[in-house]
């Protein structure tokens, strides 16, 4: 296995947060920096090795000038399995699949709204899709460890079984004959997002039970991923959320 690491304040500081990391480097120029010091102390804490290089040579190992005096050595991603998920949902939840997202930004940044929104868990295919790398884990600031993230090797058969399972498949494309926004999203829901160049894949296409769009103006034809990603993933958690109040409401004057 290839050893992943990762650089740069923010970067760090989120991997410490989320225990991602083996060991802490620092740039002995930088060690009583007031961003730094913080990063020691949780390093401690967790009984980390923390090791020491000149900043030029921490440059090295890192292969960047830009790191801010601050690395580590990434854990190994802890992939989740897919049928211990679906057990665990019980034909319950909300989850995102994104296929075959290849830019590790976008990635991370989908984990993160993944995070945000709520999601119970995010499936990713093995073949023709970024995996969870070094880059990917930066760009989720932590999310990709606290989100559960499995990969299978045949989506198809995931999708079957997620739908055998109750779950409702809604996939999203831009020639999609429903509007997002009309879509009952509170269900035992799969939002299932394509990659950047080509979409949703037509075996993925043909699984799906809804095939919705994001309503736009102006001239713009599509999104990026990840922004697509977000807004779909906060539509279904305030339609979830408020379906959620009015059940409260309704509790306290029953």
């Amino acid at each position: 296995m290839t050893e992943e690491s990762l650089y740069g304040i923010h970067a760090v500081s989120a991997a410490l947060d989320s225990r991602e990391l083996l060991e802490l480097w620092v740039a002995i120029e930088r060690r009583a920096d007031d961003r730094v010091a913080p990063l020691l102390q949780k390093a401690t804490e967790q009984h980390l090795p923390v090791h020491e290089w000149r900043s030029t040579a921490l440059g090295r190992r890192l292969n960047t000038d830009k790191h801010q005096g601050v690395g580590g050595l990434l854990r190994a991603f802890p992939g989740q399995d897919f049928e211990t998920i679906l057990a665990q949902l019980d034909g319950r939840g909300f989850l995102l699949v994104l296929d075959g997202v290849l830019d590790p930004h976008n990635l991370g940044a989908c984990l993160r709204s993944a995070e945000a929104a709520g999601v119970d868990a995010v499936i990713l295919p093995k073949d023709n899709a970024c995996p969870v790398n070094a880059t990917v884990r930066k760009a989720s600031a932590g999310s990709a460890s606290r989100v559960p993230v499995c990969t299978v090797t045949n989506l198809s058969r995931t999708l079957s079984a997620l739908q055998e399972a109750g779950f409702w498949l809604v996939g999203m494309a831009g020639e999609g004959a429903q509007s997002l926004y009309t879509l009952d999203l509170n269900m035992p829901l799969v939002m299932v997002m394509g990659g950047e160049e080509k979409g949703l894949r037509r075996l993925t296409r043909e699984h799906c039970d809804y095939l919705a769009h994001i309503p736009m103006m102006g001239a713009i034809e599509s999104l990026n991923v990840s922004v697509a990603t977000g807004i779909c993933l906060f539509e279904a958690a305030r339609q979830r959320r408020n379906l959620s109040a009015q059940h409260v409401g309704q509790e306290k004057f029953a």
